[in-house]
């Protein structure tokens, strides 16, 4: 297989081996095989769990449960978990560059874009970017939410051409308890997702699934397999078959539309009628307002809006040319007529076509 550049993450169950603290050893075999697809010319891109739990094992309490508690435990843990990775790439000449996002970095177009070249410039100059999540200021509101979904968003940020998702199962199973090779149909296999996470950890299949959706859509492959195999990364980029394959889309994004598709948050949702819904999905058109049956929420033009049918399922995301209150006001009306109502038309369209991205 040849990859440019890989986006790999390990949750805090590889990490500790289920047993609530950090294995060290493990993070020593795991940096050996990353430098190794590095030194055979593979970027990489390392998306980390394990601080609060690291942080929680130092303070010697149980696992946080409150906000504050783990705010708290990453504060003390992440500078622990970095200290392993710092330690361990320098060992074999690699510098590792602390990366710590929240929800709000990838929702702001600006820092967005700051995130991704500042990533950019680390692979340049060969270090190694170790992400995680900022559990110590992150709330609910500006939280991705865990670490399977902000590696394929890190990997849509960088383009990566692999996601490896290093697990504690071998892979998606199915029915018989067997691995399955490869899904080139996500939404066939959801219903074997099954449950949450582990006791440790924060992801289970379910957010693995989504994020192997986000990284198809992104064009990159992904692969879902045991991180505990030895030389898991180097036998992937050697071409071993493992664990279970996602390959890219067909219907795959610019990257503008990946930034609007799963970057940026929604501030409030377009309800469209039957006739839109065939003009967007089936046709590829813009949405005009004379589609348009309600507006939920409160949001400005500009702002990214979830489009859905009467029935609430989510067709599409896309940047709003009017604000809600503008949009209410002339739901449902002719181009020609919005005008009247607004005092001048703008916009024809309440989306256009080149700022929406259609579910497939």
């Amino acid at each position: 297989m040849t990859v440019r550049r890989a986006v790999v993450k390990v949750g805090t169950s590889t990490l500790t081996g289920g047993t609530g603290v950090l294995d060290e050893a493990y993070i020593e075999d795991l940096v050996r095989d990353l430098a190794r697809a590095r030194a055979r010319g593979t970027e990489i891109l390392l998306v980390t769990s394990g601080a609060i739990t690291a942080g929680a094992s130092r303070m010697g309490i149980g696992r946080p449960r409150t906000i504050p508690e783990k705010q708290a435990a990453a504060a003390v843990g992440q500078g622990l978990l970095m200290g392993l990775y710092i330690q361990a790439f320098a060992r074999r000449g690699l510098a590792a560059a602390q990366v710590l996002l929240t929800r709000e970095d990838l929702n702001s177009r600006q820092r967005y874009l700051n995130a991704r070249n500042a990533l950019f410039a680390l692979l340049q100059n060969r270090a190694v970017p170790v992400i995680n999540e900022n559990d110590t200021v992150a709330v609910d509101e500006i939280r991705v939410g865990e670490n399977d979904t902000l590696a394929a968003l890190v990997a849509a940020l960088v383009e990566a051409d692999l996601l490896v998702l290093l697990s504690d199962v071998q892979g998606l199973l199915d029915e018989g308890g067997q691995v399955i090779p490869e899904v080139p149909d996500i939404a066939r296999v959801a219903h074997l997702a099954g449950g949450p996470g582990s006791a440790v950890g924060s992801g289970g299949m379910v957010t693995k699934l989504q994020a192997a959706r986000i990284a198809a859509r992104c064009g990159a492959t992904t692969v879902i397999t045991h991180g505990r195999r030895d030389g898991v990364i180097c036998a992937l980029l050697e071409g071993e078959r493992l664990g279970t394959v996602f390959p890219p889309s067909e219907h795959r994004l610019r990257a503008r539309k990946r930034w609007i598709a799963f970057g940026a948050r929604p501030r409030g949702a377009i309800i469209i009628n039957e006739g839109a819904r065939r003009s967007l999905v089936e046709e590829g058109h813009s949405l005009l307002p004379a589609g348009i049956v309600a507006v939920e929420g409160r949001f400005q033009a500009g702002d990214l809006v979830r489009i859905e049918d009467e029935e609430g399922r989510e067709l599409a995301r896309g940047l709003t040319n009017y604000a809600s209150q503008d949009l209410a006001a002339v739901r449902g009306l002719h181009t020609d007529e919005v005008a009247n109502y607004l005092g001048a038309c703008d916009f024809e369209e309440a989306v256009h076509r080149d700022n929406l991205v259609v579910n497939v």
